[in-house]
C-alpha cells in the first residue's frame, strides 16, 4: 500500500542526510581565514559606519531596501497567477490587478520619497 511512496521518502531521507553531513563537515573543511572586513557589519551594499558602543542602529536606508525588496517580492508573487489567468477573471480581474498595482506605487513612491532608491 506504501510502495508507491517508498520513493520519495527516500528522497527526503537523501535529503536530510546530505544536508546533515554538509552542515557537520563545514567547520573541518571549509577555510579558516578570517579578517577584519569578513567579520564587519553588512548593511545591504551600506558602508557601514563606526557606530558608537552600546545599542546600534542601522541607517533608514537599509530598512527602506529591504521594503522596497518585499514590495517588488509581493509584487510578482500576486502578478504571475494574474498573467494566467486573465482571460478567466475578466473586468473584475482588471479592476482588482489596478487596485493592487495603485497599492504597490504607494510603497514605492514612499521608498522614492525617502531617499531609498539614492545610491550614494
Amino acid at each position: 500500500m506504501l510502495a508507491p511512496y517508498l520513493p520519495i521518502l527516500l528522497l527526503f531521507l537523501l535529503a536530510l542526510g546530505f544536508a546533515t553531513f554538509s552542515v557537520v563537515i563545514a567547520p573541518y573543511v571549509g577555510p579558516h581565514r578570517y579578517n577584519k572586513a569578513k567579520l564587519d557589519f553588512y548593511e545591504c551594499g551600506i558602508e557601514p559606519t563606526p557606530q558608537p558602543i552600546g545599542p546600534q542602529r542601522f541607517p533608514i536606508k537599509y530598512f527602506l531596501t529591504a521594503m522596497l525588496f518585499i514590495v517588488f517580492d509581493i509584487e510578482t508573487i500576486f502578478l504571475y497567477p494574474y498573467a494566467v489567468s486573465n482571460k478567466a477573471l475578466g473586468l473584475f480581474g482588471l479592476v482588482e490587478i489596478i487596485l493592487f498595482i495603485v497599492t504597490v506605487f504607494v510603497a514605492y513612491a514612499y521608498v522614492w520619497r525617502r531617499g531609498g532608491l539614492d545610491w550614494d
